[in-house]
């Protein structure tokens, strides 16, 4: 599993590539691939656990009933977080379609929104 720094780089070349990275992100990159990072080791435990999604509880009344596992709705959360973080960043096709980049730049997004058009 990749580290959090590994992800963090991953995310900053990405970032780069696409002509959108700036250096005031570096803490939202950081935060974001906090999350992308516990993303894995949830979906490695979840993985580990044969995918079970449910589990018995049982309440302060003494019922028992089946639950989601605290687990699953971690990774729920996380999912909508990480969807957010990546818009943010512009690493998301929704996010690219909103860039707005100066007509004269020559960054590697510029020639694919220019293709687009």
């Amino acid at each position: 599993m990749d580290s959090k720094r590994g992800i963090e780089l991953k995310v900053r070349r990405e970032m780069e590539s696409i002509g959108v990275y700036r250096k005031e992100f570096d803490m939202i990159i950081n935060i974001y691939a906090g999350m992308l990072h516990q993303y894995l080791w949830f979906e490695k435990e979840f993985h580990e656990s044969e995918y079970q999604i449910t589990e018995p509880y049982t309440n302060k009344a003494g019922a028992t009933n089946e639950r989601k596992v605290p687990l699953l709705t971690a990774m729920e959360s996380l999912r909508k977080d990480i969807a957010s973080y990546s818009d943010r960043l512009c690493l998301s096709p929704k996010s690219l379609e909103k860039v707005v980049i100066d007509s004269d730049s020559k960054s590697v997004l510029t020639s694919i929104l220019k293709e687009l058009d």
